[in-house]
């Protein structure tokens, strides 16, 4: 899958996951919570796309431990990235489940669509 188009998904699944859990849960006003979602993703997106390009000509096993150590680290990144632009504090759970569910859909979404 080329970058635009990984991108593009993950905007196009996050976002709207963002959006529901800081609007629903987290009481942010939708425009600024979708602002949000597509914030941390501009931030985290290329650092990850750069970095799994790096593991995909080594084995397996070294792909898919560079896949999950990064994967975590988007959603620790994301979690905290969230809290100064929607004024929610790190030690509340809302960014740190709304940044796993956002990135499980979209690596979901990615999985399924052969990425």
């Amino acid at each position: 899958m080329r970058y635009p188009v990984a991108l593009a998904l993950t905007l196009l699944t996050e976002t709207p996951v963002y959006t529901a859990a800081l609007t629903r849960i987290g009481r942010v006003r939708p425009a600024r919570a979708a602002a949000a979602g597509v914030l941390v993703n501009l931030a985290t997106h290329p650092l990850l796309w750069w970095t799994l390009r790096h593991w995909t000509d080594g084995p397996a096993a070294a792909y898919w431990t560079g896949f999950a150590l990064s994967e975590t680290s988007v959603v620790v990144v994301e979690a905290l990235l969230l809290c100064p632009v929607t004024g929610l504090r790190p030690r509340d759970p809302l960014p740190w489940i709304a940044s796993l569910t956002a990135n499980a859909t979209s690596l979901l979404a990615g999985l399924l669509l052969g990425t």
